[in-house]
Parts: C-alpha cells; sequence; structure tokens
C-alpha cells in the first residue's frame, strides 16, 4: 500500500487549496485515512480522517466548517477541500492510513503506519 499526497501551493490568505491523496491497492479499502499538518518546529496534528468502515468524517476543531473531506468516483483519490485558509494552515500536510482492517479515524499520528510524502502549504497573510 502507498500513498501519495499531492496538490501543495502558496496562497493568500481566505483562499482555497485542494490537497489530493492517492492510494494504490488496497489503500482505501477497511482502513481508516486521515490527513495531518506539520508546522516548523511541531509534531504533526490531525487535520481530518476518514473512517474505513461507514466513511464517517471527523475533524479538528480548528478546520471545522473549513474543510472538507470528499473521494472521487471511483474511490482512489481522498481529497481534502481547504477554504478560507489561513496563516496558521500553513505548513507540511500529510495523508496517512492505518493498518488493514483497523478502520476507526483517531487523532494520534502514531497510529498510522503508512504515511504518504508531505506536500506543502504556505498561507499568506
Amino acid at each position: 500500500v502507498q500513498l501519495q499526497a499531492s496538490g501543495g501551493g502558496s496562497v493568500q490568505a481566505e483562499e482555497s487549496l485542494r490537497l489530493s491523496c492517492r492510494g494504490s491497492g488496497s489503500a482505501f479499502d477497511t482502513r481508516a485515512v486521515s490527513w495531518f499538518h506539520q508546522s516548523p518546529g511541531k509534531e504533526r496534528e490531525f487535520v481530518a480522517g476518514e473512517d474505513g468502515a461507514n466513511e464517517s468524517k471527523s475533524y479538528a476543531e480548528t478546520v471545522k466548517g473549513r474543510f472538507r473531506l470528499y473521494r472521487d468516483e471511483n474511490k482512489e483519490v481522498l481529497y481534502l477541500q481547504m477554504n478560507r485558509l489561513r496563516a496558521e494552515d500553513t505548513g507540511l500536510y500529510y495523508c496517512a492510513a492505518k493498518s488493514y482492517l483497523n478502520v476507526r479515524v483517531t487523532p494520534n499520528a502514531a497510529d498510522y503506519p503508512i504515511w504518504g510524502q508531505g506536500t506543502q502549504v504556505t498561507v499568506s497573510s
């Protein structure tokens, strides 16, 4: 299972970006998949995740109402639509997956053994 994240860029505050997490193999089948954010000098923080059983979504309080997770029609890509971006959203964004049949979303990065490369988001105020 491999994950590939893309879609980062540089924007002004209040603008939008859409990040993509493409999975190979059974990346999105019966396992939780989440996005994490890492600012310089800080640990990775949970942003949003999708339950591997019922596809329910969980969001960090700081992004509720601004960010949205959704899948493409073929369920091969998990998108993170980021609206009304703020300067504090700047950093590297990673998508991560739990092991097979581990379906529940949790906010602890250590619970996710599979990681894609980070994609940089820079928001200027």
